[in-house]
């Protein structure tokens, strides 16, 4: 990992340089265990405690499969889902993943693993692409945001909110954001916005607001 850190500090490295570097086998994430899944079972949720479920562990690197990147996190976020998720509440989110896994989509198996790792933000560069993925390449800087769709209905054309299959990253899927290492649809990522020297992240956490207040008529800027 430290190369690739080296490589996002410098600010003159170019698209071929992050081409060369060794993707790690593994990566550290902040994780939930299925094991673990009710060891709240009984308590109010003002006496569960996420720093009792919440890991540090080293998990494999995940390939990126048609439509995807690996994406090197620079600044993450905790969301109200990774609160959510790391409680339990409302259900233990394997359950998504185990759902996931039984679609159709390309590598959704590999979702379901005995752990999760969270997150549903952040910023950081692109590592490798999967096949398809022309719009991204090795050292863009990127954001992304929270929402995993697939598009395949027409109901979800006009507006990705609508897509039936949509998904939270990091939430409904594994492989989120809080971690050296994420996996994301290559449609989640925006480019990051040039403004200091050294291209610091802005904060990444912008996309929850989208679906809970847009549709509100009470929401004004500010």
């Amino acid at each position: 990992m430290q190369d690739i850190i080296s490589a996002m500090l410098a600010e003159d490295a170019v698209a071929a340089d992050f081409a060369a570097l060794k993707v790690p086998e593994s990566y550290r994430g902040a994780v939930i265990l299925k094991e673990e899944s009710e060891m709240f079972e009984g308590m109010a949720t003002k006496d569960k405690d996420p720093q009792k479920s919440l890991h540090i562990r080293e998990v494999p690197t995940p390939e990126p499969g048609p439509g995807e990147a690996v994406i090197a996190v620079m600044a993450s976020a905790i969301n109200y889902n990774t609160v959510w998720s790391a409680i339990f509440e409302p259900l233990p989110t394997f359950g998504f993943l185990e759902r996931y896994a039984r679609t159709d989509d390309p590598g959704a198996a590999r979702h379901d693993q005995p752990y999760h790792v969270l997150g549903s933000d952040l910023a950081g560069v692109v590592l490798r692409t999967g096949p398809g993925v022309r719009h991204w390449k090795p050292g863009d800087r990127v954001v992304a945001h929270c929402l995993s769709i697939e598009l395949r209905s027409p109901d979800g054309h006009d507006d990705s909110m609508l897509d039936p299959e949509q998904r939270i990253w990091g939430f409904e899927t594994n492989f989120g954001g809080l971690a050296e290492l994420s996996l994301v649809k290559a449609n989640q990522l925006m480019p990051m916005p040039a403004t200091s020297p050294g291209r610091r992240p802005p904060p990444p956490a912008w996309s929850t607001p989208r679906p809970t207040g847009s549709s509100s008529p009470a929401t004004a800027p500010g």
